[in-house]
């Protein structure tokens, strides 16, 4: 059976040593469907309609601009309330990678980030606990970033690691965390399988991540992504213990495992010290749909905040919105000087 998971899907509540028993979980809105390989149409139908759903071109999601605005309001215009919230909180800051630090590209490998952004990055993993979250493998993400101030939490927070120097946040031993780390072996076996299968796909991008596969379609014509969509299909339905989900123009391919950002996210806060706090305020800011699992998190606990990177309306757990990665620095510079100005310097 193939499990693919539409946008805002709830993750499968699966425990890594009963994965073909238990059973799925799903939110209100989408229905996670299992499709033998004679029932594969479905599938193929419902992941291009979604893509096309989700097109930011289309004139409902330009009409609903103004109505979403006033649900999740500009968290440059609300800083001050933001700060209000916080105060006397410890903020810990979790920022996703693509979309967020570094502007989306055509190409993955050159999802470069500013040297402005990675100063103000630099000063802000000072002034607070900072973390990057992202679908990319660590290795990956570090060599993107480039900052050993930060915790890193790689593959979809399957792959977390602290800081190698810089942090005064920095816990006492040495912290790692590879919760899908015996499905290494199956996950390189698929990566090298997808990259055969889709080479006939112009356009078609596969990226091994370590502990998730990653087939990128941003380069590919729209006409062809029944065909790429078939392509991968074709691979992962060998592999139940694996399942696909979507993000921004791209299929990741997964462990089914009881853990995600929102999971990376508790993990951290509970390695800082500060499960259970409530002094301590995180803010997560992000643009994927896989950033929505933190922004749950967040919503569920009544916790700290989520601010989705968006120009265009989309369903969100987030409280907040910014439009772009150039007004995340500015939100993050604002949040450095006000911390310098409250200590002196950071």
């Amino acid at each position: 059976m193939v499990r693919f998971v539409e946008e805002n899907t709830k993750h499968m509540e699966k425990e890594t040593g009963n994965i073909s028993n238990t059973d799925v979980i799903t939110n209100k809105k989408k229905v996670l469907q299992d499709l033998s390989i004679n029932n594969g149409v479905g599938l193929i139908n419902s992941w291009v309609d979604s893509m096309r759903a989700c097109s930011p071109t289309h004139l409902k999601s330009l009409m609903k601009q103004s109505s979403w605005l006033t649900e999740h309001p500009s968290a440059l215009d609300m800083f001050e309330e933001i700060l209000q919230v916080s105060e006397g909180k410890q903020i810990v800051m979790f920022l996703d990678y693509d979309g967020t630090l570094s502007p989306i590209v055509d190409d993955p490998d050159r999802a470069f980030m500013s040297k402005k952004m990675r100063r103000t990055v630099r000063k802000l993993a000072i002034c607070y606990p900072t973390a990057i979250v992202s679908g990319r493998s660590r290795e990956k993400v570090y060599n993107f970033v480039k900052l050993t101030e930060l915790y890193y939490a790689g593959s979809h927070g399957m792959d977390i690691k602290g800081p190698a120097q810089g942090s005064e946040y920095k816990e006492g031993k040495s912290l790692l965390c590879q919760p899908a780390t015996e499905f290494l072996p199956m996950i390189d076996e698929v990566y090298q399988k997808l990259v055969e299968k889709t080479k006939v796909t112009p356009g078609a991008n596969v990226e091994n991540n370590k502990f998730c596969a990653s087939v990128h379609f941003r380069r590919v014509d729209e006409k062809n992504w029944s065909d790429l969509a078939n392509q991968v299909r074709s691979v992962i339905k060998e592999y139940p213990e694996l399942r696909i989900t979507q993000g921004r123009k791209v299929l990741e391919i997964r462990p089914i495992i009881k853990w995600d950002k929102g999971k990376a996210l508790e993990f951290l806060l509970e390695s800082l010290g500060y499960a259970n706090c409530t002094d301590v305020f995180p803010i997560y800011i992000g643009d994927d749909r896989t950033d929505e699992d933190a922004f749950k998190i967040l919503r569920d606990k009544r916790q700290g905040l989520g601010i989705l990177v968006s120009k265009f309306p989309k369903e969100t757990n987030a409280s907040y919105s910014l439009q772009e990665p150039d007004e995340v620095m500015d939100f993050l510079q604002r949040l450095v000087e006000c911390k310098q100005l409250r200590s002196g310097a950071c």
